[in-house]
């Protein structure tokens, strides 16, 4: 299957690389949002298959990643300004409704879609990172990994010494990210440590064609990516200014899936997910860890498409 892929200059004023992916006779839209450091390129198993089963499947680059832009600004890239994106790209492609899909921090963007644009969803599928909701108070990254320790990473990402330091290292980065659950990396200085003693890993996910692509991706830097990390008392003030809903919809059917070997997806923050979604299905894919939709390519596949079956089959079609 040859890959569609397109750039759309949205009314936001931000222009977007995507794929869209069409059958003949599409049945419902499905919009997939990758996480970091990742691109479109990380549905490549789920793609075809989905479109072999009658839905529209459309994959953008996310912003500051690939083809899409990359603003310097860290505020740019705030939760509310990617939903605003993702509304104006679905208004392009003629879409009224569709059913999002997300991994990692595509996850996490996908969960504030449907709280920003509630009425623009089928159904919610989140990959790796459970839905939590709005908070309260504003919590810093410093706090966040006091409070939860195998987020420690995220200091690191969110230093602006990274940036520099992951652009001298990308392949040895992508090798360090893309791994088997098998040592971590994840408590505060890990990361940098590895990254910074130059030693290969041996467990990479990623095959050299893989690891190539997402090399020559991400040739314009690392700012657009990192800055997600960065946004942190942006979003909070969006979401209080807006007073933001802790639950989804009661309507939203939710589906999420994890790797049970994933150290950044606790039982404790799955099971507390549970209570701001009334139609929640949880699927543990043992043994798995981040990266799923690699990992576990077919399984993840079959599950969604098993899922949505049924979590659609009420409902009208999408105008497409």
């Amino acid at each position: 299957m040859e890959l569609c892929h397109r750039q759309a200059c949205l009314s936001t004023g931000r222009t977007y690389h995507y794929i869209d992916q069409r059958p003949n006779e599409p049945r419902s839209t499905l919009i997939c949002l990758h996480g970091f450091p990742d691109l479109w390129y990380g549905w490549r198993h789920q793609i075809r298959p989905w479109v072999e089963e009658g839905y529209r499947v459309v994959v953008p680059d996310m912003l500051g990643y690939g083809e899409t832009d990359m603003p310097l600004e860290p505020s740019a890239y705030s939760t509310k300004r990617l939903c605003d994106d993702l509304a104006t790209l679905l208004d392009h492609l003629g879409v009224e409704k569709a059913v999002v899909i997300g991994h990692d921090w595509g996850s996490f963007t996908a969960g504030r879609f449907a709280l920003w644009y509630p009425h623009r969803l089928l159904a919610l599928v989140l990959l790796s990172i459970p839905y939590t909701p709005p908070s309260t108070h504003h919590m810093s990254v410093q706090k966040l990994v006091q409070r939860y320790p195998s987020f420690g990473y995220q200091l690191y990402f969110a230093s602006e010494q990274s940036t520099a330091e992951i652009e001298v290292h990308l392949p040895l980065f992508f090798r360090l990210a893309f791994r088997k659950p098998r040592i971590s990396l994840s408590r505060k200085d890990d990361f940098q440590a590895r990254l910074l003693s130059g030693t290969e890993p041996d467990d990479c996910i990623l095959s050299d064609k893989e690891l190539e692509y997402y090399v020559s991706n991400f040739q314009r830097g690392m700012t657009g990516p990192l800055s997600y990390y960065r946004t942190t008392e942006f979003r909070f003030k969006e979401e209080q200014d807006a007073a933001l809903p802790s639950k989804l919809c009661a309507d939203l059917p939710v589906l999420f899936i994890y790797g049970t070997e994933d150290e950044v997806c606790s039982p404790a923050a799955v099971e507390n997910s549970e209570k701001f979604i009334d139609q929640l299905n949880v699927v543990p894919l043992p043994g798995a860890g981040h990266w799923v939709m690699v990992e576990a390519a077919q399984t993840v596949t079959e599950v969604i498409l098993q899922w949505l079956g049924s979590a659609l089959s009420p409902r009208a079609p999408s105008h497409l």
